[in-house]
Parts: structure tokens; C-alpha cells; sequence
């Protein structure tokens, strides 16, 4: 039997991944999270879904193929450090090896959170550190390490310099400085993916997701907050700063497809980016949301607000040429999926 781990597996993209794994395969996915972002799995998995608890375990599915442990993934980490048989000891689940490791848990959230609390943010350094210290002993098939596209030199994402950003252009022997601690985190997590496979062997893979989104993603993030003032018919409407900045918008099923090829092919420690490789707007998605509507809103500057550098899209060449890659949804349509989910949810 394949054991697969996802941590920070009840928040907007471990969710996804949990559910995406147990429809798609046979396997056994144990999942873990302190539910301080992410939120129950009762919440998000289908109505009805058999649950059973047992051991400090929550059992879901009529096949209990999917296994949550609610608990702080750092703690989990020093515990499977310290002992091997940390499951075995502690939950009664005697789990030989891992297949695939997905390693999600971090402090997150929208850019209020990114630059409202950035010493939290650090946190994911240790986050991190603990999770490539345990991928280096216990040495899983594959592991799956989520940068950011934040790990981008910010310089090259102002008004005047923006240009697509390609893999190439983050080196570390020319560094240059990324978004915050959020974006720091990320880089050097980068780089210790780079060690665990020259050093020690580990088969990872690094990625790079530029602005990713979904219907079930919280109201913290850009995407659904449009999507529910749209759904509202809100006017004016809203926008943080002016509304010109730009970002690379991508679903979350693109995301997960692009993720699982990836780990096919890089076992390196290497990154690749995941986008769209257009730059949308704000405006410009505020026009698409109200236009499912049927709507045309006077729009409201909240110049007060953070917003992070002014546009950041993806070089989606080298993901396209290596691994023959394209998003199959089109941001309209994409939209368009979480459009319809606010206005069943708000209105």
C-alpha cells in the first residue's frame, strides 16, 4: 500500500491535493493540520462522507483512505526526527515509508497578512527547515516543496521594469531581493531543496505558482473577495490601491496537473514556474466578475491599502518546452466557476 503525507493538508491548496489524490488513485493519504488557516475537512469534503475517529485519528471515506491528525505540523516534524516511529508511538499507525511527501503547511494569507505580520511569516523558516531536516533521514520516494512566485527579485516587478519572470532570473550567486519575509522564506527554502538532493539524495521537486485561485479558496484572497462583491452587485466597487496593478492568475486544478508532471521529471531540487504567463489587472477582473453580473460599478481606489509590487507574471517558456505544459482553463472560465460559487454562497 502507497502512503502519501500532505502537510497543511486542510487549507485552500492541501485540500485540494487531498481530494484530487484520493479520486484519482488507490492510496492512503495522511494529512495533517493545526487548523489555525485551513479549516476542518467536515467543512470541505463531500456531504456524508464517512468519518471515524480513533487514536487521535480521524478516518474519512468508506475505504479510510483519508487520515487526519490535527496538530502543529513543527511539533510532528521534531517528533519523526527525534523517533522514526513517531505514528507508530503516538497514533498506532505503522506507516513503513512515505511515496510522495506535499509539503503545504506555512503561515499564509493575502497581501494583509504578508505585510500586516511579516515577523509571523517568518515562521515558515522553521517551518521549513524542520521539514527538510526529516525529508534528509527518512528519505521518501519523492517530496514536493512549494516556493512562490514572491521568491522573484521585486526590482523586477515594478511599474516601470516589469517583465515575465523566467526561472533563470532567480540565481543564487547574484541574489536579489524578494517580496518580504513571505518571499525570503520562500527562497531559502529553495535553497535547501537544492541540498537535500546534491547532499543527501532526496528526489524533490521546487515550484513556483504565481497567482493561484479557486472556488473554494477564502475571502482573504483577491480572487473570491471580487468575486463576492461582483455576486453582490456592490457599487462603487472597491479595489485595493489603484487597481492597475497586474498578477498571473491560475486555477487550482491547473496548478495540481502542472504540480504531479513536474515530480515526473525534477527530482533535482530545481524550480519551475506555474502560471498562465498573462498579466490581468485588477480592473481588469473587476470588468470580468461584472460582467457576469451584468453590471458596470463606479470603482473605488482604497489607496490606503497594501498591494504588494505592481505586476508579476510567469516566463511560461521553459514549463511549456521541457514539460509540454499548458493551463487548460482560461481565466474566463475559471472565473467564471467561482463566480457562480459566490453567488450561490452570498446572494
Amino acid at each position: 500500500m502507497n502512503y502519501h503525507l500532505i502537510t497543511g493538508g486542510c487549507g485552500f491548496v492541501g485540500r485540494n491535493f487531498v481530494k484530487r489524490i484520493y479520486r484519482t488513485t488507490s492510496d492512503t493519504i495522511l494529512f495533517i493540520d493545526d487548523l489555525s488557516v485551513g479549516t476542518h475537512p467536515s467543512t470541505w469534503l463531500p456531504e456524508g462522507t464517512p468519518s471515524r475517529e480513533e487514536n487521535g485519528l480521524t478516518y474519512f471515506g468508506e475505504d479510510e483512505r483519508m487520515i487526519f491528525i490535527q496538530n502543529d505540523i513543527r511539533l510532528v516534524f521534531e517528533g519523526l526526527i527525534e523517533n522514526p516511529e513517531y505514528f507508530k508511538a503516538n497514533y498506532e499507525l505503522d506507516i513503513p515509508t512515505f511515496k510522495d511527501v506535499f509539503h503545504f503547511a506555512a503561515i499564509v494569507g493575502g497581501r494583509a497578512t504578508i505585510d500586516g505580520d511579516p515577523m509571523k511569516v517568518a515562521l515558515d523558516l522553521a517551518i521549513d527547515a524542520l521539514f527538510f531536516r526529516w525529508i534528509c533521514l527518512s528519505k521518501p520516494e519523492r517530496a514536493l516543496y512549494p516556493s512562490s512566485s514572491a521568491a522573484y527579485p521585486v526590482d523586477l516587478q515594478t511599474e516601470s521594469d516589469a517583465i515575465a519572470l523566467s526561472e533563470s532570473d532567480i540565481d543564487f550567486t547574484r541574489m536579489g531581493q524578494p517580496d518580504m519575509t513571505y518571499g525570503w522564506s520562500k527562497l531559502t527554502g529553495e535553497y535547501l531543496a537544492s541540498i537535500a538532493a546534491e547532499y543527501y539524495g532526496v528526489s524533490v521537486t521546487c515550484i513556483r505558482p504565481f497567482s493561484g485561485y479557486g472556488e473554494d479558496q477564502d475571502l482573504s484572497y483577491p480572487v473570491p473577495a471580487i468575486a463576492r462583491r461582483a455576486a453582490l452587485k456592490e457599487n462603487p466597487f472597491e479595489v485595493w490601491g489603484s487597481g492597475k496593478q497586474g498578477r498571473d492568475f491560475v486555477h487550482i486544478e491547473d496548478v495540481i496537473d502542472c504540480t504531479l508532471l513536474a515530480m515526473d521529471h525534477i527530482k533535482d531540487g530545481s524550480a519551475i514556474n506555474i502560471g498562465s504567463g498573462k498579466l490581468t489587472s485588477f480592473l481588469d477582473l473587476i470588468q470580468v466578475f461584472t460582467s457576469f453580473a451584468g453590471y458596470t460599478p463606479d470603482i473605488k481606489p482604497l489607496l490606503d491599502k497594501p498591494v504588494g509590487v505592481h505586476s508579476r507574471y510567469a516566463n511560461m517558456d521553459y514549463v511549456n518546452n521541457k514539460l509540454g505544459w499548458k493551463p487548460k482553463l482560461s481565466l474566463e472560465d475559471g472565473m467564471r466557476r467561482v463566480y457562480d460559487v459566490a453567488v450561490k454562497k452570498y446572494t
